[in-house]
């Protein structure tokens, strides 16, 4: 993980951007339709919890984020774990991970 990053949350996301991420074992969220961090009221200080994720299977997910003087605010997201071979890749937490099983059970079944 980057620094104890394990999701990023944004409005939209480029194909190689949302694909990076997974690779390295973070978790891609989508904001709702119309939604995003300003209208929202976030301003990046919250402390966030994700709710409802049930594994890279998962299309959507419940964000909690508290600030550190407030109510919590709580929104959904998608999930954005669009391919089966970026689900395999996420299950693993990340391509490193994946590849490096991939080739240790090649090692033991020679």
């Amino acid at each position: 993980m980057l620094l104890g990053v394990r999701a990023v949350i944004a409005e939209s996301y480029e194909r190689i951007h949302r694909s990076n991420l997974i690779g390295m074992g973070v978790l891609p969220l989508q904001f709702a339709a119309g939604a995003n961090a300003q209208s929202l009221g976030l301003s990046g200080r919250e402390s966030y919890e994700i709710t409802g994720f049930h594994g890279p299977d998962a299309r959507s997910a419940v964000v909690v984020a508290t600030p550190a003087s407030g109510n919590p605010i709580r929104f959904e997201v998608r999930v954005r774990i669009d391919t089966p071979k970026e689900r395999e890749y996420f299950r693993h937490g990340g391509i490193l991970p994946f590849v490096l099983r991939q080739l240790a059970g090649q090692s033991r079944a020679a």
